[in-house]
């Protein structure tokens, strides 16, 4: 089927950069996709109500940072199945510490820890700004969260002058304990800071009606203030941080609501995928294949929706660099804005299987969207994605996609301006497909 999309990378992409500023961590991006959601319709299930046999609609559930959104139209699911889409809430940060206060030099510094496989260099010399999630106890002693941004850049991790270190461009190891301490604030002799009352106070600005107690404890990540941006001399690229993954989640996103609700469709955004997705709401856990079989109602009817199901696993794709082009397969390099990649492994690294590859062309050619192949080079190790944990947990059929961007696993990132309507566009008639 042809689709015709209303959207341009014009109308599309302000909309992706707001998404992407407005999420600096899990929490705040699945807080993002809620209010998109709930603005289109979509109700929102708990997983301790009994949910019965759902009617015909629109809903999501919540788990942490992670979140499954899906339609129903009444269809029998064990004959139709669910086309469903994957990706990650989770990039590559610096996270606080739990005792992270230290004073070095007159110096207010935050401990971190290394989240992920991050590219540390650039993380040096940006104007850093704090986001999370803060467990406080209220009035009455219930523990409840918020989560809460400085937005304002309170932060910065000074680069070592040249002059102190005259072989930094030839040689450069960075310690993650010793050289990561963001610095905060100059204070005077013997003075010092409370993290968690620096919290309480932040949280107690941003929710005036609620009776904030005292902070327990935290999960707070430092991030970069500068705003995700089109960029170039014809504004080629989108530049921002988080691009992996966030870019693939929103684009799920805005696919789900395209869709015409013909048949059921289901975005899964998971958390914790850079660490290997092993946690209560990662893709290893339970939360996808619990909804499913929720929706199915009973084990052999959650067999044969599984069956009749297939997972698109949409996760960024390195892009073949200009100064690095060695590092790639010659034959295997997207390029950015030639469209969508197929990403295969033949050690399983990718879930991509001869059987949905061909479906995810077929779907690329019916609507005049370039296709494009990545395979690592054979001498190299390949990374992975949440398809092949979600293929060998759920049994569904799987192929791993996404768009190509350069300097994965950076502060910041670069993706081509069309590829992102492109992909938009294959995924809602993936989603109507028969």
């Amino acid at each position: 089927m042809m689709l015709t999309m209303k959207y341009t990378p014009s109308d599309f992409n302000p909309g992706l950069c707001d998404f992407l500023d407005a999420s600096p961590t899990p929490y705040h991006a699945v807080a993002s996709m809620q209010r998109l959601l709930e603005d289109n319709g979509f109700k929102q299930l708990n997983e301790a109500d009994s949910w019965g046999q759902l009617d015909a609609g629109q809903y999501f559930v919540i788990r942490q940072a992670s979140i499954i959104a899906f339609t129903l139209n009444g269809q029998e699911l064990v004959n139709s199945g669910i086309r469903m889409v994957g990706a990650h809430t989770d990039s590559p940060c610096l996270k606080v510490k739990p005792k992270p206060e230290k004073v070095k030099q007159t110096l207010l510094q935050l401990g971190v820890e290394v989240y992920g496989g991050a590219l540390l260099n650039p993380w040096f010399d940006r104007d850093l700004s704090l986001a999370g999630r803060v467990s406080y106890e209220n009035a009455q002693g219930q523990i409840e969260q918020v989560i809460i941004n400085f937005k304002d850049a309170i932060a910065t991790i000074p680069s070592l002058a040249i002059h102190l270190d005259r072989e930094v461009n030839q040689n450069r190891n960075i310690n993650p304990q010793l050289h990561l301490p963001p610095i905060l604030a100059q204070v005077d002799d013997g003075d010092s800071l409370d993290f968690r009352a620096l919290l309480e106070q932040q949280c107690r600005q941003q929710y005036p009606d609620i009776n904030i107690g005292r902070v327990l404890d935290y999960e707070m990540c430092f991030y970069d203030t500068q705003k995700a941006a089109v960029i170039g001399l014809s504004g080629d690229f989108i530049s921002s941080a988080r691009l992996d993954n966030l870019l693939s989640c929103y684009i799920g996103l805005q696919a789900l609501l395209a869709a015409d609700k013909s048949r059921p469709a289901l975005l899964v955004c998971n958390d914790h995928e850079e660490v290997g997705s092993q946690s209560v709401s990662g893709a290893q856990g339970t939360f996808l294949q619990s909804v499913l079989q929720r929706l199915a109602m009973n084990n052999e009817a959650y067999q044969r929706m599984v069956e009749q199901s297939m997972m698109i696993s949409a996760d960024n794709a390195h892009a073949i660099h200009p100064n690095y082009a060695d590092r790639h397969d010659a034959e295997h390099g997207p390029l950015l804005n030639k469209g969508p990649v197929i990403k295969t492994n033949a050690n399983q690294r990718y879930a991509t299987s001869s059987q949905t590859s061909a479906i995810f062309r077929q779907l690329c050619e019916q609507n005049n969207v370039p296709v494009q192949d990545f395979v690592v080079r054979t001498d190299m190790a390949c990374g992975s994605t949440i398809g092949p944990i979600t293929s060998s947990h759920i049994g569904v059929k799987t192929i791993d996609i996404g768009l190509p961007t350069f300097a994965m696993h950076s502060i910041r990132e670069l993706a081509g301006s069309q590829d992102a309507v492109m992909l938009c566009k294959v995924l809602t008639a993936y989603f109507n497909q028969k």
